[in-house]
């Protein structure tokens, strides 16, 4: 499992479903204000304060899902990205120290 090509696809999809709340919202302001429920300046200041409240909520709730797919990768013994780094640099040392065993015994 590849995280960083699952987490760019959860980021995709949450840009994609904050531009469709944002479109949907302001078509249902505009409608609004040709039907004469609210002004211009209303319908402006009812978007923006929507849209800045569901920012908050939209970092919230990615903070909260990037926490919970960690924990499941966790869970399924998927290593993380220090980890590996951590094990390759070992396995490079190890390799040296081999080398130069194996050099030292055709001497």
């Amino acid at each position: 499992m590849d995280s960083s090509n699952l987490f760019r696809q959860l980021l995709m999809l949450g840009i994609g479903t904050t531009s469709l709340v944002a479109e949907q919202l302001r078509q249902v302001s505009e409608d609004w204000v040709k039907d004469g429920k609210l002004n211009p300046e209303q319908a402006k200041g009812f978007v923006d304060d929507f849209m800045s409240q569901f920012n908050i909520d939209q970092a919230a709730i990615d903070e909260q899902l990037q926490r919970q797919i960690r924990n499941i990768m966790q869970d399924l013994g998927v290593p993380r990205q220090a980890e590996m780094d951590e094990l390759r640099g070992r396995l490079d040392r190890l390799e040296r120290q081999l080398r130069d065993l194996e050099n030292k015994q055709w001497r």
